[in-house]
């Protein structure tokens, strides 16, 4: 069974839909779901704290494709990444620390510029 979520960013006017993986990560945030959250901005990447508490798995790591969606454990965080950070040395998204990837947005990620600190973000099953 393919798990979908929509992500939400009512300020925005913004509706993603992405796939989770099968992973423990992916598991724990499905069953938390629905949450709503703040958004936080760091460079090309939104994270917000969501109501999980995970340990990073083997495989986490910092280099992630663009379009993926992690957890990050120091700040209890669902992480989306479009493009560059202030870790990238190039267009390749750097995590500030390793991440549990879990999951991929559908369609073009880079929608998320319009995204500012302090919007309210709200992440459902789909």
């Amino acid at each position: 069974m393919t798990r979908k979520i929509k992500v939400i960013v009512k300020s925005a006017n913004l509706e993603l839909i992405g796939e989770l993986y099968n992973t423990n990560t992916a598991d724990k945030v499905w069953e938390a779901l629905p949450f709503e959250s703040t958004v936080n901005t760091w460079g090309e990447e939104i994270y917000f704290d969501i109501p999980v508490t995970l340990n990073l798995e083997p495989g986490a790591r910092a280099k992630v494709e663009i379009g993926e969606i992690g957890y990050w454990d120091v700040g209890k965080s669902m992480c989306i990444f479009w493009g560059r950070t202030p870790a990238s040395r190039d267009n390749q998204p750097i995590a500030a620390s390793p991440v549990n990837v879990f999951g991929k947005m559908n369609g073009d990620p880079k929608v998320l510029k319009s995204v500012k600190d302090g919007d309210e973000i709200l992440v459902e099953q789909f």
